[in-house]
């Protein structure tokens, strides 16, 4: 679905230099003691918060939610020693995955609970899983520290199981928080696109393989009709800018947000700090500005933020 004019972006626009002791290794003690970096963008305006003063920050925005949960979708396989990391369940109770080491693997062998139905390039399989997913978490390759706490990888408000990675910018928040916000939910179950960097030249020659979403009837009207809008992340975005795109209210999206985009129903945005070269990273330039999300980002580093998955959190309103 078209989000307007796409702007020409020579990709090494996304990178960007990070100390690699900024890269969270573990979450905070407390999820809402995160740092916060504020932006307005109608006055340029920069402020440096905890997370648990979030609420302050707010003007009557409905915060929207992606309560997808995580599976244990890390599967560790051996001879040979690799993994699979498990994508998305298909219709026909097969599912897509990730496995590695891709070329020491055959179609139609079994490896522990998982067997190799048909390699579809790039490392992705078809696969049939023996019972439910009973993996580990699905940590991102750039955090090497063991989770004590398997659930920190989770959202306190995860209801959908299907996701092979958090809705990171979800992980903040406490059940105090979210008494005092009254959010909305949606659901998308992050995929492949999470995981794919962006290979090509120019930002606008990347495709998207798309992830499933579903929203209420009773919660798109509510979102539908608010006055402002903060979207927790950038999947809950992409759901509901396909949605005010009239997309249907269960189906899969391939949106790929870049700047040049047209917006039509996200007013304000929460987001961790995302990796280099990312899809994510490019939404959040399409919403605050290259210039200004690079400047913001180098700002970020001088004041020793936390990065990633674990990290710390930057609100833009």
């Amino acid at each position: 679905m078209p989000g307007g004019t796409v702007a020409r972006v020579d990709v090494s626009e996304l990178d960007y230099e990070l100390p690699r002791e900024l890269i969270a290794q573990r979450p905070a003690a407390r999820r809402d003691g995160s740092r916060l970096l504020v932006y307005e963008r109608g006055t340029g305006a920069v402020r440096h918060r905890r997370f648990a003063g979030l609420p302050s920050e707010l003007h009557g925005e409905l915060v929207v939610l992606n309560d997808t949960k995580v599976v244990p979708a890390r599967v560790p396989i051996e001879s040979p020693r690799g993994e699979v990391l498990l994508l998305e369940q298909l219709p026909d109770g097969l599912w897509e995955g990730l496995a590695r080491p891709t070329r020491r693997l055959r179609p139609g062998r079994r490896y522990g609970p998982v067997e190799l139905v048909e390699h579809l390039g790039e490392g992705r399989w078809r696969l049939r899983l023996e019972g439910e997913p009973a993996g580990e978490p699905p940590l991102p390759p750039y955090i090497t520290a063991p989770l004590d706490d398997p659930s920190r990888y989770q959202t306190v408000y995860a209801r959908a199981p299907g996701s092979a990675a958090a809705p990171t910018a979800g992980l903040h928040f406490t059940p105090e928080l979210l008494a005092e916000l009254e959010p909305e939910h949606v659901t998308l179950h992050v995929g492949l696109d999470t995981f794919r960097p962006i290979t090509e030249q120019r930002l606008e020659q990347h495709r998207m393989h798309g992830e499933r979403y579903e929203v209420s009837p009773e919660a798109w009207e509510r979102i539908r009709t608010s006055e402002r809008v903060l979207a927790v992340g950038t999947t809950t975005v992409r759901v509901l800018e396909t949605l005010a795109r009239g997309g249907p209210l269960a189906g899969r999206t391939d949106l790929f947000i870049t700047p040049g985009f047209q917006w039509a129903r996200v007013d304000a945005l929460l987001t961790n700090f995302h990796l280099p070269r990312s899809t994510l990273l490019a939404l959040v330039m399409a919403f605050a500005g290259v210039e200004e999300t690079r400047r913001l980002y180098a700002l970020a580093v001088a004041e020793r933020y936390r990065f990633y998955s674990f990290g710390d959190a930057m609100l833009i309103l």
